[in-house]
């Protein structure tokens, strides 16, 4: 049905969907871990916080592992410089996921204060640090990642951990931090009540202040970073051969996608636009519902906007440019493209069926009572 460039533009997207899927979906357990200290005053404060993702926290985090999974599929060569290369950080991530699910089923298991606050402790760490991996993860992507191939297409990565601990990869992780936390405090907004939804709203609004004002200095800031570009033709139906190519390196390139395909500007302004909008419905404390839907815009409107600003890159390399990784050279074949198309087509749209009926069975607030009430079916 589609030819093997049109293949690889759609999962380009896809991949670009399945990512803001993660940060969406997944996105709002983090912030809620994330402000488990600082909105929750109390034991019971903290539970009603933890039982407003208890039902769905397992069922967001698939969404990641579809995101890994699609990378496998689809994009070989960048799961192989990726899952190699950041290595120590994505160990780094697991470690941190793992203490969610055991925060959660332990948490109540004893009346202790300590061991609940040690159990708190551990959910924070659970949500801060993948948030800020992710962001961080980013930030490198844009810069480049130090990998080359040699002539047999073996990876070699020369980078360590710390290394993508830089400057902006630290404002993009801040970013990433200050934007799901403004999303996982709308959707506290929206499921709690009384003082804790005022809490919660009081946050969206820092929050979302500081995504705003970290989003446009790391705008800013790309337009002085070196950006890759292609400086021979690339055969979009090509075979995926990273070294098939010539890339250059100039000043500002990052910016250079939005004076060639103007249309690629929605992305920041959807982003931006969505920060603040969040910020500003979260106020009052009347839209919460829509002051998700529009932190929701945001985040996709972020991610959209790092998507944009590299493509075709999806992984550039700062050590051998010319072994950077593009949409064009990166990819399966095009019978797997096909038939992952095929499979995605059927049942992505039974996901997102199922997705919003469970939301739709489980609307409503919780309360400080009704935790008190039927303590025994609740973390």
């Amino acid at each position: 049905m589609f030819d093997y460039e049109v293949l690889r533009l759609i999962w380009w997207a896809v991949l670009g969907v399945l990512l803001i899927g993660v940060a969406v979906m997944d996105g709002f357990d983090m912030g809620t871990a994330i402000l488990l200290p600082f909105v929750g005053r109390s034991d019971a404060e903290r539970r009603v916080l933890i039982n407003t993702v208890g039902p769905v926290w397992e069922g967001n985090q698939v969404w990641l592992i579809l995101g890994g999974g699609a990378i496998f599929a689809a994009w070989p060569p960048l799961y192989a410089v990726a899952f190699s290369g950041f290595y120590l950080a994505m160990f780094l991530l697991l470690v941190a996921l793992i203490l969610r699910p055991v925060g959660f089923k332990f948490r109540s298991k004893l009346a202790s204060p300590r061991w609940r606050t040690t159990w708190d402790a551990a959910l924070f760490v659970g949500g801060l640090v993948p948030a800020l991996v992710f962001g961080v993860a980013f930030g490198n992507a844009l810069r480049g990642v130090p990998f080359r191939f040699d002539e047999t297409l073996r990876l070699t990565y020369e980078g360590t951990l710390w290394q993508l601990f830089n400057p902006f990869g630290l404002l993009c992780g801040l970013l990433s931090v200050a934007m799901l936390t403004q999303h996982g405090a709308v959707w506290l907004a929206c499921k709690t009540e009384g003082a804790l939804r005022d809490r919660a709203q009081r946050a969206a609004v820092l929050c979302g202040v500081a995504a705003v004002v970290l989003f446009a200095i790391g705008g800013l800031w790309a337009g002085w970073l070196d950006g890759y570009a292609l400086a021979s033709a690339v055969d979009p139906a090509g075979p995926s051969n990273p070294l098939a190519k010539q890339v250059v390196r100039h000043a500002g390139q990052l910016w250079a996608n939005y004076g060639t395909y103007p249309p690629a500007a929605l992305a920041p302004l959807i982003g931006l636009g969505g920060l603040a909008g969040a910020a500003w419905l979260a106020r009052g404390g009347r839209h919460a519902q829509w002051a998700f839907v529009v932190s929701a815009l945001g985040i996709a409107g972020v991610i959209a906007t790092a998507g944009v600003s590299a493509f075709p890159f999806l992984l550039p390399s700062s050590l051998a440019p010319s072994a950077s990784l593009v949409v064009w050279d990166a990819s399966s074949s095009r019978k797997t493209l096909a038939i992952m198309t095929g499979v995605t087509v059927v049942f992505l749209p039974i996901v997102l069926a199922y997705t919003a009926w469970v939301y739709r069975v489980l609307r409503g607030p919780l309360s400080v009572e009704r935790i008190s009430q039927d303590s025994k079916t609740f973390y």
